[in-house]
């Protein structure tokens, strides 16, 4: 009886076992501790969508579009049954309005007037999550000075009657430039202010003298340092700590219409966003990284990687939200905001939030 008894609960366990999902180990790049993942939850949290979504993201290969490409390639969108698509606009103005549509699901928006002026007109999109801000003395957005400078300019009151070259107005460039210019006590009859839209030609304008100084970006700083053009100067932390550059924009359909698909979205994101901050924070697995960005950027050159000043990712997704309000704040007393927005509303964290308790905090 008791040998009878324990052929029938093996059986019963063979046939509950050929009943369950299969379950497997999926490794994790970087050595992390591989994730216990089904056939039914092949992520590991979230079981994938019933019907494959397509996501059509507005990304142009910036380098703070890291987390959608990471992402991407690593399979965690398709974990979800989500197909990404990029899709490319010759500027912002174009845009927004797909956005608001519905005709792009999510893209990349930087701190400028006119994007408040186009929400304050009726145009709805949601700021749900980080996509760039800079790293403390670290800065991928700084100011560098020319090499005819270096004996000359030593703080930054000595920027006092140089020519200075930002690329705008009234957005995060202007911003950052007024915010140096109060720390360093002067106005800006203090000094010369050249408008120079193009970030590539402050090269060549700083190298022939024209300009003394210049608010620029990466990979062109490290490319200035490397040519001897300029050198950078200071770190724009020293001035501007939480400034918040660039953010992820949603649709409002994708937000509140479609949460199943931009929970799943989101949490690919940031996993993304993670392997990320991984390779630039932790050195962990960080060719492989460097291997996607040269794909998916301008930036082609592996070795360049470990030159510049990478673009700060927050990997569960938050901003600097006070620093948003101030832009604002700052636009409308220069007079470049027409009506107002109530950035209550348009800062909508709730599904980035949501992905966070999905996949966990990160460990820092």
């Amino acid at each position: 009886m008791k040998s009878g008894w324990l052929m029938a609960l093996f059986a019963v366990t063979l046939v509950a076992g050929a009943c369950s999902p299969k379950e497997t180990t999926k490794p994790v790049p970087g050595g992390k501790a591989p994730v216990t993942v089904t056939e039914d939850y092949p992520s590991g949290d979230l079981a994938p969508l019933d019907e494959r979504v397509k996501v059509i993201i507005a990304e142009d290969g910036a380098a703070s579009g890291a987390g959608f490409y990471i992402a991407k390639e690593r399979g965690y969108f398709e974990d979800y049954n989500i197909e990404v698509e990029f899709a490319q606009f010759a500027n912002s103005d174009d845009m927004l309005p797909a956005l608001a549509a519905g005709e792009v699901d999510i893209a990349g928006g930087v701190s400028t007037a006119s994007f408040f002026n186009a929400i304050a007109q009726g145009i709805d999109v949601k700021i749900i999550a980080d996509k760039g801000h800079n790293v403390p003395g670290k800065s991928y957005f700084t100011f560098v000075i020319g090499n005819h400078m270096v004996d000359e300019i030593k703080e930054y009151s000595d920027f006092k009657g140089k020519k200075i070259a930002v690329s705008s107005r009234n957005s995060i460039d202007g911003y950052i430039y007024e915010e140096m210019l109060k720390h360093a006590g002067l106005t800006e009859d203090d000094v010369e202010f050249v408008l120079m839209g193009d970030f590539g030609s402050m090269l060549g304008a700083i190298n022939g003298e024209t300009i003394d100084a210049a608010l620029n970006i990466e990979p062109l700083i490290a490319q200035g340092v490397d040519q001897g053009f300029h050198v950078r100067f200071g770190d724009t932390t020293d001035y501007a700590p939480e400034s918040q550059i660039a953010m992820v924009l949603g649709s409002p359909q994708f937000m509140s219409e479609e949460q199943d698909v931009s929970l799943r979205f989101m949490s690919a994101y940031l996993k993304g966003v993670r392997d990320y901050n991984d390779a630039f924070i932790k050195d962990v697995g960080k060719d492989e990284v460097v291997e996607i960005m040269t794909k998916h950027t301008a930036l082609k050159d592996p070795a360049l990687w470990d030159k510049v000043n990478v673009t700060g990712l927050d990997p569960d997704g938050k901003m600097f939200i006070e620093d948003i309000k101030k832009q604002y704040d700052t636009y409308k007393a220069n007079g470049a905001i027409r009506g107002d927005v109530d950035l209550n509303k348009a800062i909508d964290t709730s599904i980035t939030e949501k992905a966070v308790e999905t996949i966990g905090e990160y460990e820092r």
